[in-house]
């Protein structure tokens, strides 16, 4: 018996996709901002950002320049992998050099996104962290040379 997975969607209103295109647009605006904009009063924006990210739909964080903060090696890791693809992406976003990890479908398995300070520590990710999970059969790393775009502000579509 095949099993059909299905993902439950939230379906938002036009007010709150506006409200998540103003933060994405500037994380600081205020509240009061963002009312006008969207036409609702303060406390109703600040109760939509609140279920907003209670729900999960959205976050707010700083993004910042890892090369700024002293790590100066960045990279991307196709993993192939034998086993449950989801207990090893779970294992993966648990260290902390990790940021980013997708399943995916292709010549990898795993898309793993990593921040590290140097090479050597990119090194000893690899081969202390990654290469040692049960389940990994081999990588191929992504070296970052420069980071040419990163935005988040592609709106709610």
């Amino acid at each position: 018996m095949s099993r059909v997975l299905r993902t439950k969607t939230s379906q938002l209103d036009e007010v709150s996709k506006s409200i998540i295109e103003q933060l994405q647009h500037d994380g600081r605006k205020s509240y009061a901002e963002i009312g006008k904009a969207v036409g609702l009063s303060e406390a109703a924006v600040r109760q939509r950002v609140q279920k907003l990210t209670d729900s999960g739909v959205m976050q707010v964080v700083a993004v910042t320049d890892p090369m700024q903060l002293g790590f100066y090696r960045q990279a991307m890791i196709g993993v192939r992998c034998g086993g449950d693809t989801r207990d090893i992406a779970e294992q993966l976003a648990n260290l902390p050099a990790v940021d980013y990890v997708v399943l995916t479908a292709g010549s990898f398995d795993i898309l793993v996104e990593v921040v590290c300070e140097n090479d050597e520590d990119l090194i000893n990710l690899l081969n202390e962290k990654i290469r040692t999970l049960p389940g990994v059969t081999s990588t191929e790393t992504f070296v970052y040379l420069k980071l040419h775009k990163q935005f988040y502000n592609w709106g709610t579509r």
